[in-house]
């Protein structure tokens, strides 16, 4: 599956857990090594509109920034991190858009990055993309795909 995308089909089977006891199951693992977290509710996410901040655990770090936000009608995450310089995009929390509601973009020197991929799109990136993280919906809730470390 690519990122911000659900892969199509029901992301869950018969191994969908009830994570929080309200009957929100967790989709099925992405992948050995892997699993899902609750990162909002779906309705969070406005088109274009501020995103959702959360953090993700790191082999190298305790929790490195991440957030999501909707774009094209879908959930779309990335490491709140500039590939430019590791600095976090957001200068007001969760305001990752330009004004057009089309690029991503960093407060501190103006990177621009697609939205649908992360890519750079221009300014100081020079055509390094965001890290992208795996997303999806289900259940009224985004998922974001997060690395246990166990793969099996």
């Amino acid at each position: 599956m690519s990122a911000g995308s659900s892969g199509g089909g029901d992301p869950f089977d018969d191994r969908g857990a009830d994570v929080n006891g309200a009957g929100a199951r967790e989709p099925t693992a992405p992948a050995p090594g892997w699993r899902w977290k609750a990162v909002c509710a779906s309705d969070e996410l406005r088109e274009g509109g501020n995103g959702v901040r959360f953090d993700v655990p790191s082999p190298d770090a305790p929790e490195l920034p991440a957030f999501v936000v909707r774009f094209e009608g879908r959930p779309r995450a990335y490491l709140n991190r500039c590939s430019h310089m590791a600095v976090e995009l957001d200068w007001q929390e969760g305001r990752f858009f330009d004004d057009t509601g089309l690029y991503l973009v960093c407060a501190t020197h103006g990177a621009l990055y697609h939205a649908a991929d992360g890519a750079c799109a221009g300014g100081p990136c020079r055509g390094r993309p965001l890290t992208a993280l795996q997303a999806c919906e289900a259940d009224g809730k985004v998922w974001v795909a997060i690395r246990t470390g166990r793969t099996g």
